[in-house]
């Protein structure tokens, strides 16, 4: 990946090569940002352009060896670490996995790659051994570039044992330059951060999902691409993982289900809730996110009528009329209860027993004539 084919972060691209221009490049670079923001492309981007042997215009010319390694990401001089499992693991022993991870797409996030090397419910580190390993790569010449670029993802997983890199993170070899890609400042070392300069990278803006979207699903109706791209909230990992599930119409099942609980109609709330509980757990967890996305644009809509909402069509209209009747109380409890499912979904509640209830609360909530004219 080149600079030129990111769908993000283009400014902070050009920041990077200007910085090599100028001979300003820091050996060691930490980009800092959100999940889903881009960051890992990038890195992988500015890594394809310290090994290019050309460097034509601020970016990797993708046609010289290094290059056409660098596409495969099998460059001896580039070398990674990342989480892993097992308290003596190192990343070179899942190089292959890590590899069709990244061929995949870029924007995976740690749950998602822990899980494909089946970790299961076992927790992610950077292991003492990893460190070593480290150490040992970068005293060795370059086999066929005029640098090495060790690239760290999450280095928030090293914990202590990152003290053992800082010297080699303060003065590494000539030519030798440290990428590291983070989510929490917070969990990384000081000693580690103060040798590093910092690059903050912003989530995505609703644009840039949309055009990252439209190139990986062209065929994909705007309609779509735009109900993805509001409820991704500038994560495009997020918005992948909405697009590639077996998704229903979340905005037509929410407003059904508000209509069911305002009516209360027993029959009727029994008869969606057996519907709702057979979507399968991880469509339940995209309906809420959808619907808590649904109150926080109706509670805007509530507090900052000119702000723009980011509600399509028909959840436009039924929101408009939902503002007219509903106080903040009640939206802000309607929220409450919608978190609180959530949160129970997410640890394998049973969804009939949980809507069902939530359906009862719901109704309580809503007042008389809420919905007759949505």
């Amino acid at each position: 990946m080149s600079f030129s084919a990111l769908i993000s972060q283009q400014s902070i691209a050009q920041r990077l090569a200007t910085m090599w221009d100028k001979q300003r490049m820091p050996h060691a670079l930490l980009l800092l940002g959100p999940e889903g923001c881009g960051k890992l492309a990038l890195a992988l981007a500015l890594a394809k352009f310290l090994l290019c042997e050309n460097k034509p215009d601020g970016d990797a010319c993708g046609h010289c060896a290094g290059c056409h390694k660098m596409g495969k990401l099998v460059h001896p001089d580039l070398h990674f670490v990342f989480p892993v499992v097992g308290s003596k693991a190192t990343s070179d022993q899942y190089l292959v996995q890590w590899r069709a991870a990244l061929a995949e797409h870029p924007f995976l996030n740690v749950n998602d790659w822990l899980q494909s090397i089946g970790a299961e419910n076992k927790q992610g580190n950077i292991t003492k051994d990893e460190c070593h390993t480290v150490i040992k790569k970068l005293s060795l010449k370059t086999f066929e570039g005029n640098a090495k670029v060790m690239l760290i993802w999450l280095p928030e997983y090293l914990g202590k044992e990152g003290n053992r890199l800082l010297k080699i993170i303060e003065e590494p070899p000539a030519d030798t330059y440290f990428i590291l890609v983070a989510e929490d400042a917070e969990l990384i070392l000081n000693t580690i951060l103060s040798r590093c300069q910092l690059i903050k990278l912003n989530a995505l803006q609703d644009e840039e999902i949309m055009e990252g979207l439209r190139q990986a699903y062209p065929n994909t109706e705007k309609e779509r691409l735009q109900s993805v791209t509001y409820l991704a909230g500038g994560n495009f990992n997020e918005a992948r993982k909405l697009m590639d599930s077996d998704t229903g119409d979340h905005a037509q099942l929410f407003l059904e289900w508000l209509r069911k609980a305002y009516k209360g109609n027993g029959v009727e709330i029994v008869s969606w809730v057996e519907t709702f509980a057979k979507v399968g757990r991880e469509n339940q967890k995209q309906f809420f996110l959808y619907g808590l996305h649904f109150l926080r644009e109706l509670l805007q809509l509530k507090v900052l009528p000119a702000e723009p909402a980011r509600l399509g069509a028909k959840e436009m209209k039924t929101a408009q009329n939902l503002v007219k009747v509903l106080q903040l109380e009640q939206i802000d409890q309607m929220i409450g209860l919608f978190t609180n499912a959530a949160f129970h979904i997410e640890r394998n509640a049973n969804p009939k027993i949980l809507m069902l209830d939530g359906s009862i609360q719901l109704s309580k909530i809503m007042k008389p004539r809420t919905l007759q004219n949505s």
